[in-house]
């Protein structure tokens, strides 16, 4: 098994330890940090979406392989840094104002950085103006909104219609998700993106920052 498969595979396994030894490895052995990021650290996490897509794994696997990656993608940093290397695009994450639930927007966080994306995270309880405002200030290609509560979830068409009043509407995708949240809810507020579940939203978000 090469060096990369084994990140690979302690990644999914959660071992943070043995991730951050061979991301080290992998680094005095002249390997290309950014080779270490896409082929070890991404492709692990890659599966973990994947088969907590299709059930196969659950949250606390989710939570234990991202911990294992932000162990070896420390290590990386300076060095992705140095060799230019840019993040696949940037998206800002939060709960709406008056929400404070915030597993849901975690684990899509964790799944979006698991696709090479930077994810300026606002936490919970996040007024429209604040999305805005980290939005324009990254230069961000989406804003992601969570919600888990009936009575939050029309916040997320104030989000809209603050995007649209700061003039930046056209510039940024905006992907709603959550538990009460659906599609023709996302379609009415005049929301991008509506998606079930943190891997699709991830996925979804890969794509988008890609074609932009």
């Amino acid at each position: 098994m090469s060096l990369l498969e084994e990140i690979s595979q302690f990644l999914q396994q959660g071992r943070a330890k043995n991730v951050k030894e061979l991301v080290q490895k992998a680094i005095d052995e002249g390997m290309d940090a950014k080779t270490i990021l896409e082929e070890g650290l991404l492709a692990g996490m890659s599966v973990i979406g994947e088969k907590f897509k299709n059930n196969e794994v659950y949250v606390p696997d989710v939570l234990i392989a991202a911990r294992a990656m932000n162990a070896g993608t420390e290590i990386l940093k300076p060095l992705l840094a140095a060799s230019g290397v840019k993040a696949v695009g940037k998206v800002v994450i939060g709960t709406v104002k008056g929400d404070l639930h915030d597993i849901g927007k975690n684990l899509v966080r964790m799944m979006m950085e698991g696709k090479g994306l930077e994810v300026i995270d606002l936490g919970v309880d996040v007024p429209p103006e604040k999305f805005i405002n980290a939005a324009k200030e990254h230069n961000a290609q989406i804003i992601a909104c969570s919600a888990l509560l009936t009575t939050t979830m029309g916040e997320m068409k104030n989000v809209v219609e603050a995007a649209k009043v700061a003039g930046i509407r056209d510039k940024v995708t905006i992907m709603v998700g959550g538990a009460p949240v659906t599609d023709s809810f996302c379609k009415n507020i005049g929301a991008d993106i509506y998606t079930p579940d943190a891997a699709s939203a991830a996925d979804e978000a890969a794509r988008v920052c890609k074609a932009s």
